[in-house]
């Protein structure tokens, strides 16, 4: 059976919606959810935000659709770059497990995919692409194990919209031919949520094949979080973790012939 997944739901500082959201994709069948952070450094005094704890949204996560487990919560990032300045990896980034950036301009388009440090690249769906997709910095980001996401919440909410994002969308296809696409809902309430075989459903529309469009909410999803747990350790090749602390262990007396311990034969014997 398949795992599916949404990594694009936006973050809400009104925790009973974004509960309401989190419900409703578990629902839905959704095995995991991506709770995004969107920031524009553009826009004044606009800066990293810290990630709220999951465990401050649910005391009990809900389960699966037609599973027996809860569904899992992560963190996102999305960088709204209009400038190359815009995108400085820092600590703050580390405390995400995803990292987008939606770049404005052809030159960060092409910086994204050959360059930037990211898991995720966005594409316009609420506007017109400002730019032609070109073949040589799509393959470079697949080659990189990048993926590029289309959202259809904004499809939902306005006929125009919808004509941007299943343009934009086609555009890309026409270039990536399907491969590394993931497709997400970008959902701010609970009504903007379809369920994964109707996205799937979707991706047809965006002319993807059946399997690719199966894939853009199952396995590339997965390989997103594959390739934000690699970034993170770095390559792949190093990773830490605390040790569980272990109760120390009371000092046994030793025997007071031989000085030994309990495999002491004099003390085995007593």
């Amino acid at each position: 059976m398949s795992v599916f997944m949404d990594l694009n739901i936006i973050s809400s500082n009104d925790k009973n919606r974004l509960k309401s959201i989190i419900e409703t994709a578990a629902h839905l069948g959704y095995s995991t959810v991506a709770i995004n952070y969107v920031v524009e450094p553009q826009q004044k005094k606009q800066e990293i935000p810290k990630p709220q704890s999951v465990s401050d949204i649910f005391d009990k996560f809900p389960i699966v659709q037609g599973k027996s487990s809860p569904i899992k919560v992560l963190n996102r990032l999305t960088i709204i770059a209009s400038d190359a300045s815009h995108f400085r990896p820092t600590n703050e980034y580390k405390s995400f497990d995803l990292v987008a950036v939606y770049p404005k301009t052809e030159k960060l388009f092409h910086a994204a995919c050959m360059t930037f440090d990211v898991d995720i690249i966005c594409i316009a769906v609420a506007e017109k692409q400002p730019f032609h997709f070109k073949r040589a910095p799509v393959n470079g980001a697949i080659d990189r194990g990048v993926f590029f996401e289309t959202c259809y919440a904004a499809a939902i909410r306005d006929t125009t919209m919808r004509r941007y994002t299943i343009a934009n969308a086609i555009s890309l296809m026409e270039v990536c031919k399907g491969k590394n696409i993931i497709v997400s809902s970008g959902a701010e309430r609970p009504l903007e949520l379809r369920g994964p075989y109707d996205i799937a459903n979707l991706g047809l529309v965006f002319s993807l094949s059946e399997g690719d469009a199966k894939g853009a909410v199952s396995t590339n999803c997965r390989s997103v979080l594959l390739h934000g747990e690699t970034r993170a350790t770095a390559s792949g090749v190093v990773y830490t973790m605390k040790k569980p602390k272990t109760p120390q262990k009371q000092e046994e007396s030793p025997c007071r012939r031989c000085s030994a311990h309990s495999w002491c034969p004099v003390l085995t014997a007593t």
